[in-house]
């Protein structure tokens, strides 16, 4: 057990709930500046707790990469502890911030000659990041996804996105033939979910490897049949799940989630597109965005409201599973057998590419009853199995985002040891040093808390960790993936560099699959004064 990280993580939790405190029965919309940085401090700490947890626990002591491991520990809990000092400062005057010996612990960790030397363990492993063994079978799985990943995703990842392609086959299949779609489907239905139980760790190694090939050509392929998934398994019948599990198992037909509205975002309470009853099912009426791979997909998710006059107004929201033909156009209108009219178009992005995110009219669209999920009994349950699915989409978002900063690590860390500038490889700099530390702490830290929460998840549980991952996730994303560009100097800014991909294709995470400020406000900032308490308490 180290003390010193004990102390500090304790002073820590001590010094949020102080600031937390006055803030402490207020209107949350009033007090947003304030709970909005604290999430952050909270997720920091919590990801702390989880490191330093982890690293008592380890037996392999004698090795190089439980040295750097422990580094990585201590250089994460120091940035945590000073990013949430600085905002005490800011917005709690009258509170007091950080005791003088976790000062002392920023002040040595951060030291540069430190960080150098925390660099130098990294040279010894040859840039190798911290191993992160799991088990036998999920490092097999990790290295035949890494192997495809890097032999197929990758190499025509440039040309998806600068051309602004849909998806090649060559991925798709890939992606099918290696099982990847079917981690969330039980195995009675096809899928390789077991019996059981989860294997939601299975989920992220497979998203962060897909992810560090490309994050729109393959990243998020499976995050979409996650959510139908489990909708279907929590409130379809069981002819509607023998109908499109074996099928979303096997990644035919593909699929799409349409919640998001033009004038709703991140607000699925809000959701107005109407699914009015008629003779044998439903007219949809109304307008979706962000339908990311709707063209593409076979089979779209719909989240429509079916009770105008439900208090409050998420109780009156419905799923429907809508089937259409597939298309590679940026472009579809889908005519219903009988009645009303689909249409869809490409939405222009500055990264993610790929999938295509598209803008959808429902006008007077006809589905039939047995398209609502739980038919009668699935009435008016759409928010709640809406929400089952969307937990596992933020921790999958997190271990896109791991990929995505791997492989902007590795882009980096190779070219600042080839490029020379003033007579020495970039690499050989404190500067650069500092930064490639930061990313490597960044990476590693987020990527073993992900894993813990992948296991809360399996047991049912973590849905508030699996908010506070995807929260620093994405905006470490949105950091490591700039540093890697800037290390390239104009090169990073060419087109022709992997790194200008990553940089525009970050920014992307922190938006989708709950905002930022979604989680950080509506999710975090109602359970923070409770959660830290407890923390403090124990």
């Amino acid at each position: 057990m180290n003390p010193e990280w004990r102390s500090c993580l304790g002073d820590g939790w001590a010094t949020l709930h102080r600031a937390l405190s006055p803030l402490h029965g207020r209107d949350l919309d009033e007090i947003q500046v304030q709970l909005y940085r604290h999430a952050f401090d909270f997720a920091n700490l919590a990801t702390a707790a989880h490191l330093i947890e982890e690293y008592e626990h380890r037996d392999d002591r004698e090795s190089d990469d439980f040295r750097l491991s422990g580094e990585i520990v201590s250089i994460w809990l120091a940035d945590s502890l000073r990013e949430l000092n600085e905002n005490v400062g800011a917005y709690a005057a009258d509170t007091s911030g950080l005791n003088s010996n976790s000062l002392a612990f920023i002040r040595e960790i951060c030291d540069p000659n430190r960080i150098n030397l925390v660099h130098s363990l990294l040279e010894q492993l040859n840039g190798n990041l911290p191993w992160d063994a799991i088990d036998a079978e999920k490092d097999a799985m990790r290295a035949s996804v890494r192997k495809f990943s890097d032999e197929v995703v990758a190499p025509l990842a440039e040309h998806v996105h600068r051309e602004d392609q849909m998806i090649p086959s060559q991925i798709l299949d890939g992606v099918r033939e290696l099982g990847c779609f079917g981690f969330s489907v039980p195995t009675e239905y096809g899928g390789l979910k077991p019996g059981d139980g989860e294997d939601t760790t299975g989920m992220v190694v497979v998203t962060e490897e897909l992810s560090r090939g490309s994050l729109g050509a393959a990243g998020s392929l499976i995050t979409r049949p996650e959510i139908i998934v489990r909708a279907l398994l929590e409130g379809g019948t069981e002819e509607q799940r023998r109908r499109w599990l074996p099928g979303l198992a096997a990644g035919d037909p593909l699929c799409a989630v349409s919640v998001t509205e033009p004038n709703t975002g991140s607000d699925v309470a809000s959701v107005a597109l109407s699914a009015q009853k008629t003779e044998g099912g439903w007219h949809l009426n109304g307008e979706k965005t962000w339908c990311t791979f709707a063209g593409k997909a076979g089979l779209i998710l719909v989240l429509a409201r079916t009770d105008r006059e439900a208090a409050p107004p998420h109780r009156g929201l419905s799923l429907f599973v809508i089937e259409k033909p597939s298309t590679d156009d940026h472009e579809f209108a889908v005519k219903s057998p009988d009645g009303g009219m689909l249409t869809g178009k490409a939405i222009p992005t500055l990264g993610y590419r790929g999938m295509h995110s598209f803008s959808m009219h429902y006008d007077d669209y006809f589905v039939p009853g047995n398209a609502l999920v739980g038919e009668q009994s699935g009435l008016n349950r759409g928010f709640y199995y809406t929400m089952r699915g969307f937990s596992g989409g933020r921790l999958q978002t997190a271990a896109r985002a791991v990929g995505l900063m791997q492989a902007a690590f590795e882009a980096a860390y190779a070219y600042a040891g080839d490029r020379v500038v003033f007579g020495h490889a970039v690499r050989s700099y404190p500067l650069t040093r500092a930064k490639l530390v930061s990313m490597m702490t960044a990476i590693v830290a987020i990527r073993r808390y992900s894993y813990a929460v992948a296991l809360l998840m399996d047991r049912d549980e973590g849905q508030l960790e699996a908010s506070l991952v995807k929260l620093i996730a994405c905006r470490a994303a949105e950091s490591v993936t700039r540093e890697a560009l800037q290390i390239h100097g104009g090169m990073g800014y060419a087109e022709e560099t992997a790194v200008s991909r990553y940089f525009v294709d970050a920014r992307v995470l922190s938006i989708f699959e709950g905002a930022e400020e979604t989680l950080a406000l509506k999710v975090v900032g109602r359970s923070i004064f409770d959660e830290v308490e407890k923390r403090v308490s124990s």
